[in-house]
């Protein structure tokens, strides 16, 4: 019994020891590409597991690490930056997604497209809306505001036609049009409506 009561009084001691620099900041995210975000007087910045600062808080805004970048805003534009805190890109993005697969979504002038890690456009500034791919599809949209899905060229391969889109998984993707929700394939054959 006494071995029960000395274990259990240590294993939160050590939890606190290993985390005190965290009161340091009004926020804390988990540790991604081994940084954690942290927040402070609404800035945010990013630092090692140890709490050592990697990156300074000197931005508006900012995402999760994903495959050694993130983006970030600063001032009312957002930028990739690398593990370092070196910029890969310029800040000239009204809108940022993280990278997945080595591409992102990015916003410039009102349009979406998609970039590399180097800030290479893959993907052309072409759409009012668009999301990461999957399966090898991503929902965009036109600009009439219909969502479709594109290929890795940009390409069409499901016209635009719903009014609602979400990424495929598992083969399917929940699609709406005309206030029904419905399952569709690849093809864009219905699977089943919900």
């Amino acid at each position: 019994m006494k071995r029960l009561l000395i274990l259990i009084f240590l294993i939160p001691s050590f939890g606190l020891l290993a985390q005190k620099w965290e009161k340091n900041y009004d926020f804390v995210d988990d540790c991604t590409c081994g940084l954690s975000k942290v927040k402070k007087d609404n800035k945010i910045g990013y630092v090692d597991k140890d709490g050592k600062v990697i990156i300074p808080l000197e931005y508006a805004e900012g995402l999760t690490f994903n495959e050694g970048v993130v983006a970030v805003r600063k001032g009312s534009k957002w930028l990739y930056i690398d593990s370092t805190g070196k910029a890969v890109t310029e800040a000239i993005f009204d809108d940022a997604m993280s990278f997945d697969g080595g591409i992102a979504v990015a916003s410039k002038d009102g349009l979406y497209g998609y970039i590399s890690k180097t800030g290479e456009v893959i993907i052309q500034f072409q759409f009012s809306n668009a999301r990461n791919f999957t399966e090898g599809l991503a929902p965009a949209t036109n600009v009439k505001g219909f969502w479709g899905y594109i290929d890795n060229k940009g390409s069409w391969v499901i016209k635009p036609q719903y009014d609602f889109a979400d990424s495929f998984a598992g083969g399917e993707a929940k699609v709406m049009k005309a206030n029904k929700s419905f399952y569709i394939d690849k093809t864009n054959k219905v699977l089943r409506q919900e």
